[in-house]
């Protein structure tokens, strides 16, 4: 029986100040670091985390954590909502420029952007 307790020691672990929990506690609900890479990072159980989140966290920052469909969600709303701005100011230059015969974004804007301002030039005077 020895050579089995031999061939699987138990791993050691140490232990970890109140405050040390509370930070690894603040960066995993922060979506700083994952558990399993704190656990290893601190040289502590997957399920010791575990159990200090339902320990140490408390009603109001289970109400500000954000699950991570509803942060994609957020997410995609901010590119589509963005999106939508970039197109607008497109647009809205495009015209300037047709109003006013000026070519403002092959000065003051960056090759690519000038670029697709001209081409949105182009698509509104067909």
């Amino acid at each position: 029986m020895k050579d089995k307790e031999q061939d699987c020691p138990k791993k050691k672990y140490q232990k970890l100040s109140f405050e040390l929990k509370l930070m690894i506690i603040d960066k995993i609900q922060n979506g700083q670091i994952s558990i399993n890479h704190a656990a290893k990072s601190y040289k502590v159980s997957r399920s010791s985390i575990e159990y200090w989140l339902k320990k140490y966290s408390t009603l109001e920052q289970k109400k500000r954590g954000m699950s991570k469909q509803d942060e994609i969600k957020k997410l995609k709303d901010k590119i589509e909502e963005l999106e939508f701005i970039k197109e607008f100011q497109r647009d809205y230059i495009a015209n300037l420029e047709n109003l006013s015969g000026l070519d403002l974004a092959k000065k003051h804007l960056p090759d690519a952007l000038a670029k697709a301002i001209e081409k949105r030039k182009r698509d509104l005077s067909k």
